[in-house]
Order: C-alpha cells, then structure tokens, then sequence
C-alpha cells in the first residue's frame, strides 16, 4: 500500500495528505485487486494504526456493496475467511479494537450476511458462535454483528427499494425457521453468564432482545424465564434502564389488539407467578417485592426526564425523536398501572412532593417531569367524564392533595418555559379539582393573565396559554362568575387589533388571540347577568373591532403599495375572524336573541359587508367575510336573510374558480336551512349563480397546467353539490322556474357529469339528483318531455358511464357511485313500472347487443323489490361487460 497516502488518514495530517489519502481511497476502489491488499493486512494484523484498520474494513465494505458479484467463488471465500480470521484474533489481542473499528467490522459482517446467508452462508451465525464461544470480547463482537443485521434488515430510517424489502423480508423468514430459536439460547446464556460481572455486556445484549423481539416469535421471549431475569436486572441500578427498555419493545410489539390483550395478560402471569406482585392483594407482597415493582416506575420515571442537551427553543429532531420515545414510555407506564394502580399512584405521589417540597433549589427538568407525571396519572387511572376526585376515595384523596401542592406551591413562577407548560397543561387537565375546592381559581386565574402565562416573556409560552385559558374558563362556566369583569378588563389590551406597520411585536399572534376572543365571548354568555347587561358587554367587546374595521377599510381603498395593501387586508380580516370567533360562545341553550345579542352582530355584519365590494385584494376580504355569514346563518337565523341578497351579488362580480368553489357551500347552508323562505332568492339568482360557474369551466387552460385542471374539477363537484342541495331540499321548482331552454341546460350538464368526467365524486352526486328529478317529475305528471328526457339521456347515462375504462370497478368512491346509478335505475322502474321494463328489454338493451338472456336477466334483477340485490347484480354484470 502507498505508505504515504496512509498517512493522510490521520485526522491530525495537514489538507494535502487528506486530499492524497481520499484520492488513494477512490483508487483503491477501482482497482481490481486492492481489497485483496486491505483483506491480507486484516487478516495478518499487519497495521497498528487504527486509522489504517478503519480505512482497510472501508475498502472491504465498498467491494461487498457494489463489486462482489465480480468475484470468483475462490475470492469470495477468502473474503469470508478473513472476517473470521480477524475475529478471531479479537480475543487474543492484549487490548481490544477500539469502538468504532468494532462498529464497522460489524457493518461489513452484516453487509456479508445480506449477501450470502441465503446461498453461500447459511451457517453465518453459527460459524460465529463457535469462533466467540463465551468470551467477552468475541460476545462483544456477536452482539454488535446482531445490531448491524437487524439494521439492515428492519432500520425504518433507512429507505429501501422494493427489490430490498423483498429480500429483507425472505432473510427474516429464513433466520425464523432456521437460526432465531438458537441466537435467543445464546442471548439467555450471555445474559446469564455476564449479569452480575459485565454489565457493558448484559446492556448490549438487552439493546439486542429489544431490537430482535419486534420481529421474532415473541413466546421465545415473554415467558417465564426471560421475564424472571429482566426483574432482576430492574433492582440492579446499572442494568435498570435497558432492562426497562427491552421490557417496553416486549410490550409494545406491534400486533393486533386480541394478540396485544393477551400479551400483556400473560406477562401479567409471568409477573404474579414471580411473585412480584400480585393484582388481587397488593398489600401481600413482601417489601422486596413492592420495591422491584417500584424499580421499574421509577426507571420509566427517570428515563422521562428532559437531558441538560434538549433545546427547547429550537426543536430540532432529536428533540422530535424524544417526545416520541416520552409517548411511548407513556404507554409503559399505562401498562404498568393497569398491574399496579395503587403502587403507580404511590410512586408517584412520593416522586411529587418530594420534589415540590424544595422546587426552587431543583433542577427545571426533575420539576416539570414531577409535574408531567400527575399530568399523565389521569390517563394511566383513568375515569369517565375526568371525575378524578370522586368515587375511590384513597385515589381522590391523593390526586386532591397533589393538585393543592401544584397550584399553593408557587411552582408556577419556575423560571422554565417546560415546567411553567406542563403547570397550565395539568391544572386544565384537572379542572375538575377547582369545583371541589373553588378557593383556589383566583390564584390560577393570575398564573394564567401575568407574566407567568398569557404576559410571559416566551411567545410559544404565551401562545399555548392563550389556548388553555380559553378551555380553563370554558370548563368552570358558572364558577367564573365572581371574575368576569375582572377578567375582561386584565385582558382588555391583549385584545387590541395589532396594527398592519412592519416591525410592531404584539404579545399575541392573531391565531392567540381568536382564542382570547371566545373566552371573552364565554365569559359574558355564560354569565349570570341580565340580557341588557351582557349586550352591553358584548357592545364593548366588539364596538372597538367595528371601529377599526371601518377606518382600515378606508386606507385599504387608498393604499398604492402591494405589500401595504396585503397587510391591510389581513388586518381586516382578523377583525371579522375575531368578532366571528365570540360568536362560538352561543348555544342552543343561550341563543344571541336570549343573551339580547342580534343587534350587535347585525351592526357587524353591516360593518363588514361593505368589504365585499372593495377591488383590493379580493380573495382575503371576502373568504373573511364568508367565514363571518357562514357564522350569523347559525347564530341569527333568519335576521340574517335580509343581508344575503347584496352580500352574494358581491360575491359574484369578478370570480374565480376558488371564489365560486367557496361561495358555493355558503349557498348550500342557506337553502338547507331555510328551504322555501329562500326560494325566491334562489331563483333570482340561480342562473347569475350558473353562468359566473360556466364561465369559469369554459375558460381555457394549458394542458399542462395540473392545478388549474384541480381547480375546475374542484368547481364541478361544487356545482353539483349546490344542484343536490337544491332538489334535496324540496325546491326542484327554483330549477323548474328557469325556463325550458335553462333547465335543458342544467340538465344536460347532469348527464355530462355523470358520464364524461372521470370523477366517481362527481358521478356520485349526478346520479343522486337525478334519481331525485325522476323521483320529483318522473310520474305520469311531471314536466312536459322530462320522460322523453329520462329515456334518451337518463337511462343511457345509468349504462354509458360505468362502461367507460376510466370507471374503475375496484376504487371504493367508483362503487358509491355505481350505488347511486342502481338508484337512479331503480327511481325510474318505480315511476315509470312495465313501461321502463318494456324500454329496456325492446330498445335500449338490444341497441348495447346485449344477449337476450342476460336482458332478461337484468330486468328481473331491476324489478326485485330489495334494493341491495339490484346494486349488487348492477356490479357483477358491468364487470362481465367490460373487457
């Protein structure tokens, strides 16, 4: 080798002998014969340097990957034999390989195992386990080669081409069969031999068992023996984590729900027939007994804490990586308690005090996990309608206690952004405790408005708390009474309007502050005063959005610059979106007229509707706007109506397709909500409604251009949806009343919707409203040349449409709308009796050559009084039909 470029390989050499080093690496993998050079040098221990080592098992590594199908069988012996040649000599060097050689020796057995174990070397392991036997560094090898298998077979990191994924799957099947139960004897044995004496060894074979029992039989490990010996590595300090780890992947297999039942059943078993704790008589065990169940929650307790490296500013992955792993060992603790409730609650509650007791003096992470685990006792003891502090009296007695420390403690002025979250998370989560003992709600209402919550200097603090305030005051309801106003004045400025200048720093951002809005609507609806007291209060709350609403505008109409204009307007519509967000405080209980409300929403709605005719950024005023009618249609009803007509002639002027797929749905829950009182603003509007929708599908499109062929499709589906709504509604004359040339039209666009485009939602919705239009005029009174019309179009489209190749039998919305065909075919059997029966058998069929059997057989399957038997028929025989 090139003794010189070696010496580049030294993290200390100068750039150039790096850059020699590299360009050496890259020669060698070309080079035909130089991994021969790499495999000698390996195999006779020709190099200390472990840089060299490394760079040796690198070139080995890249000829395996990419070259090894190049090799004679000869070349790939010798390959085989110096990995076990070198492992070998592991266990009689005088000092072992350091770490990172170890782990890329284990890479390149691995790499060798994908490669050959299914043909050439399917005694892999065994060859391996007769060469380490029971010695310490050769286990140590074993149990690392075992890691780097299992990452190659089942790493979810790693993504794998589906030609891979099938062999990982074929080598996972023949390890089952052939080698699995003997790696577990040998795992049981290391464990065995090393746990009282090694326990670097004993931990990497628990991280092992951990790792394999996610895709081995799991009977080989949740049984007596294994369960035995990881409950006493729990009571071994240095062995507790990983053992408690390796428990959990026993635990959380992925199976399904019976298989998962009967698992934790049986580790249960395995469990009590230890004699570790028993579920019937906890009070039997033994101390010893109780502090081995103890040691494994106070393991899973201590593994949740945060480390000194979690940032929580900017959360990166592996803090991402965390919050998963404190979900899953959630779910053991879950488990745990569903064993042990009462010890879990024991443990916990000492955990609690202890640390409440000096918080001021201990570190932030072991205050926020105290706190985090009374949060996650309400879902490990869980109850119906969160009555904690009800029913089982040693169980209330201690949670009650607990949330007195929390909440008089003073933990909340904790000088952490996580421990100050997880006090508002947990005191909302128990609000239930606040009507056992309602002294305490002042000093968490001021927890909630100072600096510690909604006034803290950390805005993702700020935020969430706007957020739990709202559900905080929404869960006391009347126990807020003797705070209301109090409350409302603290929060006055925090519901100020930001203004739309660059730079202002508002303390909450417009999403917050929709949330302080309904709790102020909470808070006056839900209050004990008079109907004149809270439209006062109401008045007060939503005169100052009004007021700014209507001098914005005016600047909006002048601005000249875009950006300026765009900040206007979002302005703008977060003050329709928070005078629409106090709305959400009414129910059907406390109405607007019964709290002396409407007035004060019709002043808003004048207000605000004025924005729909402005020529500036459109689309943001008016998706504000249609927000805010979408909200007065529930809460003012009727009062409502006069606004409609003008507001939707707004709406219509100058669309586009998104405006048209938005206005549409406004329309829809006005006619199913007020039906006939709206049928004249139907039909006034009705056609303007249609053409602003046809001009927009007519327009042309590049053929290219996949979001604008989106949005069209998305226009269609919303068209037909207002189509259903109307003849659904009972208001088919709205269409009626259009004139024979309109309603062919629209009748027309039905037939093409069913038949010529290839959306099975769509399709869906055609077939519905004309099984409705054959159900409302289909009879022998219907319109003048409607029959005509449901044999020449109707009738063709139930057959034209699913015979199209784009109508795909096997797609579940396809099979929806071929179930609304058979109704469509079924309305018009109903309405028209033998007369349809006669058309089908006579002329329509005939003209599809269809055999005269099958038409036969199609018309009974029609004239079956069940329904199902006909939808079931119709798929079977368009499946024969299609080629």
């Amino acid at each position: 080798m090139d003794e010189q470029a070696l010496l580049g390989l030294n993290p200390n050499a100068d750039a150039d002998f790096r850059q020699r080093a590299l360009a050496y690496f890259e020669q060698l993998k070309i080079s035909q014969d130089a991994w021969q050079v790499c495999a000698e040098a390996l195999a006779q221990s020709i190099y200390s340097d472990d840089h060299i080592k490394f760079f040796c098992f690198q070139v080995l590594e890249h000829q395996i990957k990419f070259k090894y199908s190049e090799l004679t069988e000869v070349q790939q012996q010798l390959i085989r034999e110096t990995l076990i040649t070198w492992l070998q000599a592991q266990m009689l060097n005088p000092q072992p390989e350091k770490t990172f050689i170890r782990n890329k020796a284990a890479q390149v057995f691995a790499l060798l195992f994908v490669t050959e174990y299914l043909t050439k070397w399917p005694k892999f392991f065994f060859d391996i386990l007769s060469v380490v036997d029971l010695n310490p560094r050769g286990v140590d090898m074993y149990l690392r080669i075992l890691m780097a298998v299992d990452a190659e077979l089942v790493d979810r990191d790693v993504v794998h081409t589906s030609e891979e994924a099938r062999r990982n799957t074929l080598l996972k099947d023949t390890m089952r069969e052939q080698c699995i139960p003997s790696l577990v004897e040998s795992w049981y044995q290391i464990l065995q031999n090393y746990q009282y004496n090694n326990s670097e060894l004993t931990c990497q074979c628990l991280e092992v068992v951990g790792a394999y029992v996610s895709w081995i039989d799991l009977s080989l490990i949740a049984n007596e023996r294994f369960i035995n010996m990881l409950l006493g590595h729990m009571s071994v300090e240095v062995l507790r984590e990983e053992a408690c780890d390796c428990l959990f992947e026993i635990v959380n297999k992925g199976m399904d729900p019976i298989d998962k039942t009967k698992l934790v059943e049986s580790l249960c078993q395995v469990l009590q027939s230890a004699g570790l704790f028993s579920i019937d008589q906890l009070s039997a065990l033994s101390d010893q007994q109780k502090a081995n169940v103890e040691a494994i929650m106070l393991a899973v307790m201590k593994k949740l804490t945060y480390d000194e490296e979690y940032n929580f500013e900017n959360e990166g992955e592996d803090e991402a990586m965390f919050v998963e792993y404190r979900k899953q060992l959630k779910l053991l603790l879950d488990r745990l308690a569903q064993v042990s409730p009462e010890l879990l609650l024991a443990s916990v509650r000492r955990v609690f005090n202890t640390t409440l007791q000096n918080w001021q003096t201990t570190r932030f992470m072991e205050v926020e996990v105290a706190i985090r685990l009374l949060y996650m006792l309400a879902e490990a003891l869980p109850v119906s309608h969160g009555a904690h502090f009800s029913g089982d009296v040693t169980k209330a007695t201690a949670l009650q206690d607990m949330m007195r420390t929390l909440v008089t403690s003073g933990v909340s002025a904790y000088q952490h952004t996580s421990v100050t979250l997880e006090f508002f998370e947990t005191v909302v989560r128990y609000e239930k405790f606040f009507a056992v003992e309602p002294q305490h709600i002042p000093t968490v209402l001021m927890a909630f408005l100072d600096h510690r919550g909604l006034r803290h200097s950390s805005p993702k603090v700020r935020s969430r708390t706007a957020y739990l305030f709202s559900r905080f005051v929404k869960s006391l309801n009347k126990q807020m009474n003797p705070f209301i106003e109090d409350v409302l004045n603290r929060i006055q400025d925090l519901l100020e309007l930001s203004p739309p200048e660059n730079g202002y720093q508002a303390l909450l951002s417009s999403d917050d502050q929709l949330f302080i809005y309904e709790t102020a609507g909470v808070l006056i609806v839900n209050s004990e005063y008079s109907a004149e007291r809270k439209q006062a209060l109401m008045r007060n709350l939503l005169t100052p959005l009004m007021e700014k609403f209507k001098v914005l505008l005016e600047k909006l109409m002048m601005a000249q610059d875009e950006d300026r204009q765009m900040a206007l307007a979002d302005c703008l519509n977060h003050a329709v979106g928070f005078a629409s967000r106090t709305s959400k405080a009414f129910s059907n209980k406390q109405t607007v007229k019964q709290c002396g409300c409407s007035q004060v929403y019709l002043d808003c709605l004048q207000t605000f509707l004025p924005a729909l005719s402005c020529p500036l950024q459109k689309e943001v005023l008016r998706s504000g706007v249609r927000t805010f009618l979408h909200r007065m249609i529930i809460c003012l009803e009727e009062e409502v109506l006069p606004f409609i007509p003008s507001a939707s002639e707004h709406m219509l002027k100058d669309c586009e397709a998104k405006d048209l797929q938005e206005f549409i749905p406004l329309i829809n829950q006005i006619t199913a909500k007020f039906k006939t009182q709206v049928s004249p603003f139907l039909q006034q509007m009705f056609m303007p409604l249609l053409h602003a929708i046809f001009e927009v599908l007519l327009l042309p499109a590049e053929e290219n251009d996949q979001s604008a062929a989106l949005e069209k499709q998305m226009l269609r589906r919303s068209y037909f949806a207002f189509l259903q709504t109307v003849t659904g509604s009972g208001m088919s004359e709205v269409i009626a009343n259009q004139g024979a040339e309109n309603v062919e039209r629209v009748l027309f666009t039905v037939i093409q919707g069913a038949v010529d485009y290839p959306d099975p939602i769509a399709q869906k919705t055609c077939f519905i409203i004309l099984s409705k239009l054959v159900e409302l005029w289909g009879g022998k009174d219907g319109p003048v040349g409607f029959a005509d019309f449901v044999y020449k179009h109707i009738v063709p489209a139930c057959f034209l449409a699913p015979l199209k190749q784009t109508f795909d039998l096997a797609d579940a919305q396809t099979v929806l709308a071929l179930s609304e065909c058979a109704v469509t075919l079924k309305t018009i059997h109903l309405k028209r009796g033998p007369e349809c029966i006669q058309y089908l058998q006579q002329e329509y069929l005939p003209s599809l050559q269809v055999a005269p059997e099958i038409i036969q057989e199609f018309c009974q399957a029609l004239q079956q009084p069940d329904a199902k038997v006909f939808k079931n028929y119709l798929k079977v025989f368009f499946q024969r039909a299609k080629p």
